[in-house]
């Protein structure tokens, strides 16, 4: 037996040694032909006579818009004289499109907005732009670089409190079918344009509504474009141009009330356990063993690989070859918040309160968790897995909210939605990679599931890592070229749709 042992050995190095090689081969294959998901579409042009320029008129409008303090506060609490003063400073605005008779305007729960553009063509489907009215309140003012309600131009940039949450895109589609209109052109594709007032605070009283309405109307709508995920400069590693990302999904949510009642009593005569305590420790097994990691399983691969052909050598060997490559990656994903969002189902615990008093034994320990659920995970599922690494019946848990991940749109060069998106995106940022992903945060596209299986989010125009903090934060703003962005980005979109949804693109030369 010994005698063999040499030869055993050398058996195993040469079959790893082939196995190595075998693999070495394939990825530099994959590296080397793995394909290409983007395309060169006609570049739009501050030249073309369809170019929509940020002028002293435009700007004057969006900076009125920032003017008005929508704010919402919350479910059902917000500044209704200020939602009443922008609805009429949007009718007094764009006076082509409300007197146009192509045009049906209704106010819907009392505040937001459905514009109908009647197209010429009834045999197309309709599709849908979508905004809000509403923003977040003001935090530190005092270290605000401009008034945060003042809209006020400074250093190229536009600040104030909805500049890129959303008035940018409230503003920039209207600017953009005012100017459709008033070259005389009639849309060949049905559109609407949806506002909410409210969704801040979840939009129960303006998107939900809007929905309802069409739902009643028996619509169905081709594709909803509403506020998302932006175009990143600097924003993901290994990719050194513009990043278009496109949330085809969002996470859901499951917010529980963990909850512990034990005997109370003096602090001088504890018992082995309290309340507190075996609270705790269920809060720490939770932390202690974190929902499985789902990397590969949903759009957060296809995010690497759609710009795989475009990444520096390392990373895209990574991203050629996720099939060898992803428990690595999700490994990696795992390591930072701001990734880890991205791979799992996330658990955070947001409050923690017991005790009455300094010497006195609590009989009760309540915890809140919040979970944001992976669009391939479900809320039985995080239940479920909650239970069992808690382990303990008298940790009681109780459902506080909850709303499941919504369905994936559909994405990649057999959508012919999504690839009229990418090639919009592209005419505007013809440098820019477009690529899917998944939204971590909640938009008003839940309130219209039920209107259309192709639903996308993004906002079209750049962030950098430090402007990431704006975001609900102190200085809010956006750039005077991005806003003109905007405006271009929504009139293209509205002039590809003109045509049937067969990956074909609109051209400068196709004048109105």
């Amino acid at each position: 037996m010994w005698a063999n042992l040499p030869r055993v050995l050398t058996l195993v190095v040469r079959g790893f040694a082939l196995t190595l090689a075998v693999l070495t081969a394939v990825v530099v294959i994959r590296t080397v032909t793995f394909p290409s998901y983007q395309t060169s579409p006609p570049e739009c042009k501050t030249t073309d006579p369809d170019f929509i320029p940020a002028d002293k008129e435009r700007l004057a409008r969006f900076t009125s818009a920032i003017q008005f303090q929508t704010v919402s506060y919350e479910r059902g609490v917000g500044t209704p004289q200020e939602l009443a003063k922008i609805v009429q400073f949007i009718q007094e605005s764009f006076p082509t499109i409300h007197g146009s008779p192509m045009v049906r305007r209704d106010v819907v729960g009392n505040y937001s907005l459905l514009y109908r553009v009647e197209g010429s063509d009834a045999s197309l489907q309709p599709y849908m732009l979508a905004s809000h009215l509403d923003v977040v309140p003001i935090t530190e003012e005092a270290n605000w670089e401009a008034p945060p309600f003042s809209g006020q131009l400074k250093d190229g940039h536009i600040y104030g409190r909805g500049t890129i949450d959303a008035k940018h895109s409230l503003m920039g589609s209207l600017e953009a079918l005012e100017f459709l209109l008033s070259r005389g052109h009639q849309p060949k594709r049905t559109l609407y344009l949806a506002f909410g007032h409210d969704e801040e605070t979840g939009g129960h009283f303006g998107a939900k509504v809007i929905g309802d309405v069409l739902t009643q109307r028996g619509e169905k709508i081709a594709f909803i474009l509403d506020e998302g995920s932006p175009v990143g400069d600097g924003l993901a590693p290994g990719v050194s141009k513009l990043l278009a990302l496109v949330s085809v999904a969002e996470k859901g949510f499951l917010q529980l009330r963990l909850v512990v009642n034990e005997e109370g009593g003096h602090a001088s005569m504890p018992r082995s356990e309290s309340a507190i305590g075996i609270l705790s420790k269920a809060i720490s097994k939770l932390e202690d063993n974190p929902h499985p990691n789902m990397f590969g399983t949903g759009p957060e691969a296809r995010m690497m690989e759609y710009v795989a052909t475009e990444m520096t050598l390392p990373y895209r060997i990574l991203a050629s070859n996720l099939w060898l490559f992803s428990p690595l990656v999700a490994y990696v994903y795992s390591r930072k918040p701001q990734t880890n969002a991205f791979a799992r189902t996330t658990t955070a615990l947001t409050r923690f309160n017991a005790g009455v008093k300094d010497n006195v034994i609590s009989p009760e320990a309540v915890a809140v968790i919040d979970h944001r659920i992976h669009p391939m995970s479900s809320v039985e599922e995080v239940m479920e897995f909650d239970r069992k690494v808690i382990n303990d019946p008298r940790v009681k848990l109780n459902v506080i909210n909850n709303r499941p991940p919504s369905p994936t749109s559909p994405y990649g060069k057999d959508s012919p939605t999504y690839m009229m998106l990418q090639e919009t995106i592209q005419q505007i940022y013809p440098d820019a990679l477009v690529t899917p992903t998944f939204m971590v945060a909640n938009t008003d596209t839940r309130h219209y599931l039920n209107l259309s299986s192709a639903i996308y989010r993004f906002n079209p125009y750049v962030m950098t890592p430090s402007d990431l903090p704006r975001f609900h934060g102190v200085n809010e703003r956006i750039s005077v070229q991005n806003y003109e962005r905007v405006m271009n980005f929504y009139y293209h979109l509205i002039v590809n749709m003109d045509k049937p949804l067969e990956l074909k693109r609109h051209g400068h030369e196709d004048e109105l």
